[in-house]
C-alpha cells in the first residue's frame, strides 16, 4: 500500500511540474496543426459532466482566413470601445503587466479560432425547448478539459473574451439558443513572443483543508 501511494504521488507531482508549464499565449506560429487532432480535443471536451448530462456546448473550428479576419474586426470595434469608454483606472492598472493592445492579430495568426458557446435550451423533436441547466458552469468546465488536451500536446492556446461577443452569433450563423463564452485561440507559440512576468498564487493561498 506504501509504495502505490507514493507512485500516485509522484504522479501528481509530475503532473503540476507538466501544468506549471503552461502559459497564455499572445503570438503565434504559423505552423499547421491537423484538423483531427483539434477534433479530438474537442471531443474530449465533451467528456465533461454538465448539468443534468444536458452538454450544453457547442465548439464552432474556424479555420477559414476570411471568418478569422471578420471575427478580429469586430472584436477590434469592441476594444476600441473598451479602452476608450468603459475600463476603469483600476482595472488598467491590472492588465499592465500582460501589455495588452486594441489590436488583436492573433485572431489572424493562429491556425485555429475555437469559439465556444454555451446553449441557453435545445428543442426536441416536436420543437418544444428543453431547457439546460448550468450551462456556463458546464461549459467551463469543458472549456477547462480541452486546454488541458492542447496543452498535453504542446499546442498552445489564449482564452479571449472580448465583451460583448455577440457579432458571433452573426459571423458564426449560431441560433437564438446559444450564447458566446469565449474564443479559444489555438496554436505552437511563435519564438518571437516574450512571456510577461507574472506568477500563480501559492499552494496555501488557494487551498483548505478541514
Amino acid at each position: 500500500m506504501g509504495k502505490e501511494k507514493n507512485t500516485i504521488v509522484e504522479k501528481s507531482k509530475e503532473m503540476l511540474s507538466f501544468m506549471k508549464k503552461r502559459r497564455t499565449i499572445r503570438i503565434f506560429d504559423k505552423k499547421k496543426i491537423p484538423l483531427e487532432v483539434i477534433e479530438n480535443c474537442i471531443a474530449i471536451a465533451g467528456t465533461a459532466p454538465s448539468g443534468a448530462n444536458m452538454q450544453p456546448w457547442t465548439f464552432v473550428v474556424v479555420k477559414d482566413q476570411e471568418t478569422k479576419k471578420k471575427i478580429r474586426m469586430e472584436a477590434e470595434k469592441v476594444e476600441e470601445d473598451f479602452y476608450s469608454h468603459k475600463i476603469s483606472d483600476e482595472w488598467r492598472e491590472c492588465l499592465k503587466p500582460l501589455s495588452l493592445e486594441i489590436r488583436k492579430p492573433f485572431l489572424e495568426q493562429a491556425p485555429y479560432l475555437i469559439c465556444v458557446f454555451y446553449q441557453l435550451y435545445s428543442l426536441d423533436k416536436e420543437g418544444k425547448r428543453i431547457k439546460h441547466y448550468y450551462p456556463i458552469e458546464s461549459v467551463g468546465i469543458a472549456t477547462g478539459f480541452l486546454i488541458l488536451a492542447l496543452h498535453q500536446l504542446g499546442i498552445a492556446t489564449l482564452t479571449y473574451t472580448p465583451a460583448p461577443m455577440s457579432f458571433l452569433n452573426k459571423i458564426l450563423n449560431r441560433p437564438d439558443s446559444e450564447r458566446p463564452f469565449l474564443i479559444l485561440v489555438v496554436g505552437y507559440p511563435s519564438s518571437e513572443y516574450a512571456l510577461p512576468s507574472i506568477s500563480k498564487k501559492e499552494l496555501k493561498d488557494i487551498s483548505i483543508t478541514i
